[in-house]
């Protein structure tokens, strides 16, 4: 799961308005327009989720995918074009069994003065992203009103708009992709029907309604399929507002939602039928060994050691916590950690598990009872300093050798295997590349410091230097300095590029002169004397 926009409660519905052996597929997907830009970074600094599959690594940002296949020294980014457009990928999948790599995609738009997600479909590539096939959001039709569970007909709300109707996760088992969405509830298709029919039909869901902890094919029920009660459904039933998910051993499913997870080991997972026990977990409905909260925003299974982990979530409960909720047994006991920690994501490799908060990534070697954070995250070539604590993904390349962590202010990897956080980073910042040596830009431009670090980017010539960096207001009075004589520079692709000082050095600017104080709106300009060269000039506007 990867970063989710939190929106619960508000939101509007209209009912009436808006094989055993690995296959190759030729999806006819779109081979033009796909705006592939080859650069030194990810396209975004803000890394919703992370894939690695074999010898590449896949990115999901708010500014599309991009995906490295040499260790991160080279970047492909899909932004713009047909294809991706300038859509956020909030979300993705592999299937081993056909090769696809999957991506959810989003934006928002603006209901009634308020912006709100709206889900965009998901891409599928089956060749690693020289072509891609474009899968419609989700949607029901009008009539979509009855869902047949076993011995019963329930009534099912139609989900018939995308906004708020957004993939935040998806899960693959053999032969059938699973989408998690807010207003969608948790989908299903057959994986080779659509890669065949794009438009194929996906099979909603049943779970557990709020006030069951469990239900079978064969009980009798009486409840509606609906995550908001309107005129359609009397009840609210926040186990159909679904943002995570996670696989166990290839056929165990585990499902976030609202409230509580949600855990199937059916055979029937690679079938259409919707016919799926289902066990429900949440704070308070078994031992005192439960969930710390019902609001389950991700999870992760680590086959190696049968541990999963939830980020659960303070809900409804006022005894409720954030913080890491994990299981060694599926279920039948839990644990928690992170207590008053809003975890976002996870990642693992045999016995290590990372967690991604907002205030940094924790690692843990033990099953999730302690903790630990890397403090400071500083790139070891170009001391440029991480400007966050906020993390949302992270992933382990081949064989654990590598970790990759997300942020929203970048990209950052170090060795992965070793025993505990090292000091050796790398970090990759999204920008625009430097036209000579002598070039600088400050963004983003005009800048906000309510919103915003300012990010100023220059050159050092491929050599570590001393460098300044100073701020003045319009008039040339005195307001602030950045740096003075740190060493900077000497990165590997400064030594590389045919034009020398085209990868740069970024360092930041709060906003705030000497004494601590934000400066008003205005106009500002940076001074960047580098040794003795030249110094290097540039304007910045200031807008709150």
């Amino acid at each position: 799961m990867k970063r989710i926009f939190i929106l619960l409660l508000m939101f509007s519905f209209s009912v009436l308005q808006p094989q055993d052996k690995p296959r190759s597929f030729s999806l006819p997907g779109d081979k033009h327009g796909i705006a592939k830009i080859s650069s030194e970074a990810p396209a975004s600094n803000s890394i919703n989720d992370i894939l690695i599959v074999s010898d590449t690594v896949w990115i999901a940002t708010s500014r599309g995918l991009s995906k490295s296949t040499d260790n991160g020294l080279n970047w492909t980014n899909f932004y713009g074009g047909s294809v991706f457009g300038t859509e956020s990928v909030t979300a993705l999948a592999y299937d081993s069994f056909t090769h696809t790599i999957w991506a959810a995609t989003a934006h928002s738009i603006e209901v009634s003065g308020q912006d709100l997600p709206e889900g965009s479909g998901i891409r599928v590539s089956a060749d690693g992203g020289s072509s891609w096939k474009t899968i419609p959001q989700p949607l029901d039709a009008a009539t979509d009103t009855i869902e047949v569970y076993g011995i019963n007909s329930l009534r099912a709300l139609p989900v018939t708009v995308k906004v708020q109707n957004i993939t935040y996760d998806l899960a693959i088992t053999k032969n059938v992709i699973w989408a998690a969405s807010f207003a969608g509830g948790l989908r299903k298709c057959r994986i080779d029907t659509l890669l065949v029919n794009s438009t194929a039909a996906w099979k909603r869901v049943v779970l557990p309604p709020d006030d069951l902890s469990s239900i079978s094919p064969a009980d009798s029920l009486d409840f509606c399929l609906s995550p908001v009660a309107g005129k359609y459904c009397a009840n609210d039933n926040y186990n159909y507002r679904v943002f995570s998910l996670t696989v166990a051993h290839d056929s165990v499913l585990y499902v976030g939602t609202a409230n509580g997870i949600n855990k199937t080991t059916e055979t029937r997972l690679a079938a259409a039928s919707n016919d799926i026990r289902w066990q429900k977990f949440t704070f308070s409905n078994s031992s005192s060994k439960t969930i710390s909260g019902n609001f389950v925003v991700a999870m992760e299974a680590n086959d190696y050691t049968n541990m999963v982990y939830a980020a659960t979530w303070k809900a409804n409960g006022a005894n409720e916590e954030y913080g890491i909720s994990f299981t060694g047994d599926e279920g039948k006991t839990w644990s928690r950690a992170l207590i008053d920690e809003r975890v976002h994501n996870f990642g693992t490799h045999n016995n290590i598990a990372i967690a991604l908060s907002d205030n940094g990534p924790y690692r843990s070697y033990d099953l999730g009872i302690n903790w630990t954070t890397p403090g400071v995250i500083t790139d070891n070539t170009t001391k440029i300093t991480l400007r966050t604590d906020v993390f949302y993904s992270a992933a382990f390349s081949k064989n654990g050798q590598r970790l990759w962590l997300g942020s929203t202010e970048g990209l950052v990897s170090q060795d992965g295997a070793q025993p505990g956080w090292g000091n050796k980073w790398k970090l990759y910042i999204a920008s625009q590349a430097l036209t000579s040596k002598n070039d600088s830009y400050a963004y983003p431009n005009p800048f906000s410091p309510k919103t915003d670090i300012l990010k100023i980017k220059y050159s050092t010539a491929g050599k570590t230097v001393p460098v300044t960096i100073r701020i003045f207001n319009f008039a040339m009075k005195y307001i602030a300095t950045i740096i003075q004589n740190a060493q900077r520079g000497n990165t590997v692709h400064e030594v590389n590029k045919s034009v020398e000082g085209s990868n740069g050095v970024i360092d930041f600017w709060d906003g705030k002169d000497d004494n601590g104080t934000v400066v008003p709106n205005g106009v500002y300009f940076y001074r960047i004397d580098v040794e003795s060269s030249d110094p290097m000039y540039g304007k910045i506007l200031v807008m709150q």
